[in-house]
């Protein structure tokens, strides 16, 4: 459950999803609609929404969304929410399912 989450891995699914949103080159509504009601839900302070916010306007860095750094015992809650990111514009880029695919192999 997200609730499950630390502060730290809120904010590592926030970086994976913000890169999700990223996959096909532009953050379309309902991408930035998800991480938005993340941000509430999460109850993040002020530096961290800032964060999320520049997460919004350029993707991450490769070293900053690293799958292998994602708790083991969280994978499967990470797999799920990168999944209903992806699915949320109705529309599946090439990009965002290799993608999907690709961490999907590195972590299970």
């Amino acid at each position: 459950m997200l609730s499950e989450l630390s502060r730290d891995e809120r904010m590592q699914l926030i970086r994976f999803l913000c890169s999700f949103a990223w996959a096909d080159l532009e953050v379309r509504d309902a991408e930035r609609s998800i991480v938005h009601r993340l941000v509430k839900k999460f109850d993040l302070d002020d530096d961290e929404v800032e964060e999320v916010e520049a997460l919004l306007r350029s993707p991450p860095a490769p070293e900053d969304v690293d799958p292998q750094e994602i708790p083991v015992h969280h994978r499967e809650l990470f797999l799920e929410t990168v999944k209903s990111m992806i699915y949320s514009d109705g529309e599946i880029s090439p990009s965002e399912a290799e993608s999907f695919e690709l961490l999907d192999q590195l972590i299970r």
